[in-house]
């Protein structure tokens, strides 16, 4: 690719801008956001000032041409196309839920088709695309087959050569203080190959590879919070509330099943995994959910409810960022943010393999380790109100078996 002196985005499903955050960390000219979410796109002010905000923020009310004339950019000009189309339609909750998603036939999945159609207008040096893993899940990937079929298209009306990369990564094999598997897309106009650098961090107990760095751990990005005034609103709510002391750090309900050391309270994996899970200070966070119900961790290694500010601190957000809004809309547009780290990350790649240029190894937005980790919480007993749960439960018999998709199952044969 030839050398380009000011790389340039635009950023479409910006949220609260986490996958900006790095890629401008990394050197980059954000020109444009596109945002619907009112609370989201104060954030993004709030932040940043002087970012120029699409309007309207629907995509689906905007022509690509339109976009590309308020970011100030001709067609060919851009540096980077970036986004991650809301991931509901391909998400791993999705299936737990109902055995199935919807995939292309949900009305959300138009903005993968959106993101599409800007690249034909604009057809940027480079795209990035992010979504959850069930996007390229095996017999299941119409959302991937779109983009690949569509880039096939574009590439033969427009002479150019986008061929997309599919990366799979989890953020805690590159610093992260979280477990967060994720799918990333990136293709350049040329045709160039993108490689994935080798993770730098992991368990050393078990990598032969003295490159590796332990990983950054949940204590390394909030320990320095454990003492915070524990507020009201940080109080777990709902039935199962009062059980969380109980369980073990790093442990989820399993632990009250017959084959861990609670009490048998539940069936073995008959709960979604994020059922009354705890952060263990030792190792990374669990995913960060964005839309949690009163039971959903992960949780507080201290049995109660993440701050806003540890929440954001476990996606890899600077301390000086904030958000607006009340805190369900706040933890929403947290969990639904790429970490800004791994932002970083693409962004120093990018410009390191497709434009050639001497680049930083080290990101910025990665917590320093901590010298010192304090040993695991204390469970407290069985409170006496769950006695009347002990007993014999009977495990989840297997993916399709459960009594949901059983009875789909029913319901689909009758009307046939």
């Amino acid at each position: 690719m030839p050398k380009i002196k000011k790389k340039t985005m635009i950023s479409l499903f910006s949220g609260a801008g986490g996958l900006d955050i790095g890629l401008c960390r990394s050197g980059f000219t954000n020109k444009l956001c596109v945002e619907i979410d009112a609370d989201a796109q104060k954030t993004l002010k709030l932040n940043s000032p002087s970012l120029r905000l699409a309007e309207p923020g629907d995509i689906h009310s905007l022509t690509p041409e339109e976009l590309l004339k308020q970011s100030g950019l001709q067609r060919g000009e851009l540096t980077l196309l970036a986004g991650g189309p809301p991931c509901q339609p391909f998400s791993k909750s999705g299936y737990w839920v109902t055995g199935d998603t919807e995939r292309l036939t949900d009305p959300r999945a138009k903005t993968l088709k959106a993101y599409l159609d800007i690249v034909r207008v604009a057809l940027p040096h480079v795209l990035l695309l992010e979504n959850v893993k069930g996007i390229a899940f095996s017999d299941k990937d119409e959302g991937l087959q779109l983009l690949i079929n569509e880039l096939d298209v574009i590439n033969s009306e427009m002479g150019t050569s986008y061929k997309p990369e599919v990366i799979v990564i989890n953020a805690s094999d590159f610093g992260v203080p979280q477990h967060r598997e994720r799918v990333f897309i990136v293709a350049s106009r040329s045709g160039q190959n993108f490689n994935m650098p080798a993770a730098t961090h992991g368990d050393v107990e078990v990598q032969s590879s003295n490159k590796i760095c332990p990983y950054t751990t949940a204590w390394d990005a909030i320990g320095d919070l454990d003492d915070e005034q524990w507020s009201a609103e940080l109080n777990p709510k709902g039935k199962w509330a009062d059980l969380l002391p109980t369980i073990p750090e790093g442990q989820n309900y399993l632990w009250h099943t017959d084959r861990l050391g609670g009490s048998p309270l539940f069936g073995w994996r008959t709960r979604f995994w994020s059922f009354l899970l705890k952060l263990s200070k030792s190792q990374p966070s669990w995913t960060i959910q964005a839309q949690p119900g009163p039971a959903t961790g992960p949780f507080h290694w201290k049995g109660r409810l993440l701050s806003i500010r540890e929440l954001a601190r476990l996606q890899t957000f600077p301390d000086s960022y904030h958000f607006v809004g009340e805190r369900r809309s706040v933890h929403k547009q947290i969990g639904n943010a790429v970490p800004p780290a791994i932002g970083e990350l693409f962004g120093l790649e990018i410009r390191r393999q497709f434009f050639g240029e001497r680049v930083r190894r080290k990101l910025k937005l990665i917590p320093e380790k901590l010298e010192y980790c304090p040993p695991p919480e204390v469970p407290t007993a069985l409170p006496d109100k769950f006695l009347e749960y002990v007993g014999n439960h009977e495990a989840h018999p297997g993916t399709g078996k459960g009594p949901g998709a059983v009875q789909r199952s029913v319901n689909t044969s009758a009307t046939i």
